[in-house]
């Protein structure tokens, strides 16, 4: 089975445009996941407000979802979200008053990190960097809560259930070909 470059990060940090300029600079495949596609097939919006049953049970379609379009990949590719984002947008969703089904989240959070590891021979962190700019049918532009998913992914990329290299893209790296750069010099150095 080909494994794959694996970008995480909030939303509107860049990482389709990134994950394309890699594959095309590497000359891999580009395997693109349809997060929105899987909530709208099922009557549900991401943003929406859910009860943490509903929250998990989507979630889940989105993972299973992801793996099918990972397993079609015949050589290594590259992909623009992994389960570490799914994850973290399941637990920014958990807040105080929230009733979680603890063993149902930690089942969950299992998963995503055996499908993580088995798809993928590394992960990108792409931070809140690039700005900000209003785009019709994009996620919303809310910086605390992009800030919240990046601290909750860069957690998981700490998590010892993951078992894969990770390189964390600093702030100050918002030029996109200085971007490609970075990850191409990290993979040398992993060779």
């Amino acid at each position: 089975m080909s494994k794959g470059i694996g970008l995480c990060g909030s939303h509107r940090t860049g990482k389709t445009t990134l994950a394309h300029d890699i594959a095309a600079k590497t000359g891999t495949e580009f395997l693109q996941t349809a997060t929105g596609e899987v909530f709208a097939l099922n009557g549900l919006h991401p943003s929406e407000s859910m009860d943490f049953a509903t929250r998990i049970w989507i979630q889940h379609k989105v993972v299973d979802a992801a793996e099918k379009v990972w397993q079609r990949a015949s050589a290594p590719f590259v992909s623009d979200r992994t389960p570490i984002d799914m994850m973290a947008y399941t637990l920014a969703d958990i807040q105080g008053k929230t009733s979680v089904d603890f063993a149902a989240l930690e089942d969950y959070l299992h998963h995503c990190f055996e499908v993580t590891n088995l798809f993928f021979s590394r992960l990108v962190v792409v931070q809140p960097a690039i700005p900000l700019v209003h785009e019709e049918g994009k996620a919303a532009l809310n910086k605390a809560y992009m800030e919240h998913l990046n601290i909750l992914i860069k957690g998981l990329c700490s998590d010892e259930r993951l078992q894969l290299p990770v390189l964390v893209l600093a702030r100050n790296v918002v030029d996109r070909e200085q971007r490609v750069e970075e990850v191409m010099r990290e993979s040398e150095q992993e060779t």
